[in-house]
Formats: C-alpha cells, sequence, structure tokens
C-alpha cells in the first residue's frame, strides 16, 4: 500500500493539473458570456480581472491572512522556546527562519503563510502552545514550515481567489440574463439561456469550491508527509494530530476564506455526509494511517 511517503511528487503533480482547471473554468465561462453577449472583449476582461487579483493576493496574503486570524508578532523574550524550534527546524529545512506569530485563543491550531520563503510567517495559537509537549510542537512547526518550502502558501491563496472570482463573475452573470441582456434578437434563445446561466451559476461556484477543497487536502498530506520526513519522528505530529481532534474546539475568529490555510479543521468537529464533503482537511483517521505507515517505512530503511 503507497505511503505519503510515496505520494509526494504524486500529489504535486495533481495539485498543479487542478491548478490548470481552475484556469480553463474561467476562460470557459468568459468565452461563454463572450458569446451571448457578442462581445469578445468579455474573455479579454475575464483574463485581465483574474491577473489583475492574482497579483494583489500574491503581494499581499499574508497581510489578510494574519489580520483575519488577530495574530500579532511573538516576543522573543515571552516565546523563547517557540522561537528556538522554528529556527533550528528551518535552519534543518534550508529555509529562512520565517516570522513567528501568536493568536491568542484556547483552540489547538496553527497555520502558515506568505508568498514564498523570504516573505513567510508561521502563526500558533496559546492553545497549541499550553497543550502539547516539545516533540509534538515540533511536529506542527515541522509541518507548516513544510507548506512553506513546498510552496502550498501561494497556491492555496491563488485558488481562493479563484473561486471568489468565479462566484462573482456568475452571480453578475445571472443577474444580468434576469435584468436583460444577451442577444436575444440574434437568437431567439433567451430563456434557454436564462436556464444555462442559472446552471451555472449554481455548478460553478460547487466545482470551483471542491476543487480549492482537494488542492487543500493534498496540501495537508503532502505537509504531513514532508513535516514527518523533517523532525525524522513521525510519531510527534501523529500525537499532536490526535490532541487536536480530540479538542475539536472552534477557534474564536475561524474565517471560510482561510480556514483551509490551518493545520486541523478550525470551525471544529464537523460530522455528516455533506459536511465531510466540503471539509478543508482530510479525515484524521486518514492522516493518522498515512503517518504509521511513513513510520513503518523510515523503520526499514534504517535496518
Amino acid at each position: 500500500m503507497k505511503t505519503l511517503y510515496t505520494h509526494q511528487s504524486e500529489n504535486i503533480n495533481k495539485t498543479w493539473l487542478l491548478m490548470l482547471g481552475f484556469l480553463g473554468g474561467i476562460i470557459g465561462i468568459g468565452y461563454f458570456i463572450s458569446q451571448i453577449y457578442g462581445n469578445p472583449t468579455i474573455l479579454y476582461g475575464f483574463i485581465g480581472f483574474s491577473i489583475v487579483m492574482n497579483f494583489v493576493s500574491f503581494w499581499f496574503s499574508d497581510k489578510i491572512a494574519l489580520s483575519s486570524a488577530r495574530a500579532v508578532p511573538a516576543d522573543e523574550n515571552q516565546y523563547r522556546e517557540l522561537h528556538r524550534i522554528v529556527e533550528n527546524l528551518a535552519i534543518t529545512a534550508g529555509l529562512p527562519k520565517p516570522r513567528v506569530y501568536i493568536i491568542n485563543d484556547p483552540a489547538m491550531n496553527a497555520f502558515a503563510t506568505g508568498r514564498n520563503k523570504d516573505n513567510a510567517a508561521v502563526a500558533f495559537t496559546t492553545g497549541i502552545l499550553q497543550n502539547l509537549d516539545r516533540s509534538e510542537l515540533e511536529g506542527v512547526a515541522a509541518h507548516e514550515l513544510s507548506h512553506i518550502g513546498n510552496r502550498d502558501i501561494l497556491i492555496s491563496t491563488i485558488a481562493v481567489v479563484l473561486v471568489g472570482f468565479v462566484s462573482i463573475v456568475t452571480d453578475f452573470f445571472t443577474r444580468s440574463m434576469m435584468f436583460g441582456g444577451g442577444r436575444d434578437e440574434e437568437g431567439g434563445n433567451r430563456g434557454l439561456l436564462i436556464i444555462i446561466g442559472i446552471a451555472l451559476s449554481i455548478l460553478a461556484p460547487l466545482v470551483a469550491t471542491i476543487m480549492q477543497l482537494a488542492i487543500s487536502r493534498k496540501r495537508e498530506l503532502l505537509a504531513d508527509a514532508s513535516g514527518a520526513l523533517l523532525t525524522r519522528y513521525p510519531d510527534g505530529l501523529a500525537s499532536a494530530l490526535k490532541k487536536i481532534s480530540a479538542q475539536g474546539r472552534p477557534m474564536q475568529h475561524a474565517s471560510n476564506a482561510t480556514a483551509h490555510l490551518f493545520i486541523s479543521n478550525p470551525f471544529g468537529k464537523q460530522l455528516g455526509f455533506v459536511q465531510k464533503l466540503f471539509m478543508t482537511h482530510p479525515p484524521i483517521e486518514q492522516r493518522l494511517e498515512a503517518l504509521e505507515g511513513l513510520e513503518r517505512e523510515m523503520e526499514k530503511k534504517s535496518t
């Protein structure tokens, strides 16, 4: 059976394929609307606007994420041990030490953000610092540093922007078709176009969101593997995930826009088929099973 150790390159390839699907979807929507209105400029506008949004998110995503989570810089004297853990792991990973932030929240969670390794930040809740031992905290920190090393944060930011863009565009299209527009005098198919527009407005954001969640889940699995390999101690991260999952406490300032950035679902435990379908993280059982497989594989290589 495959483990996360053998899935790393596969997960990266699938992530980029999903991103290409996003871009293809935007071009498709732009083309569809431009054909209805007989104006190819609309397609160019779609592409141009998405590029502008990506540019803005590229430069300011870290500030937006940290502000949304109410994160503040971690004082180096008060959180000396945390700074030491992050610095040591960054050196081991060959990364510059990221900025370290604290979130005043009893829920156990953490996330990484930034456009690249030179402009990265990691944030930890006070709850995770109070409830995890050193090896467990090292596992969490290694997981977040792996997101930075794997360039996951930029990918997830682009995905968020594209999902929002698709939702805005389809909403605009539906409203314009309901209140006038289209080439009714040329084709007489206004009723059909309205139906298509409504279907598009429902399905496009749904598909975009599912693709976003798939990207997030694959990122988490890859970061679990990379983080465990960084510390050479998968049990540390596995133990941390068990504690975080057992607590199941929602964060005080959880946001749908940044939920996928965290190491664990910031809304607490979710039950039911529909809720599980739209979870931004893989089931904890799947993550633990993969880490156990990785531990066995590392033991084989050491003997």
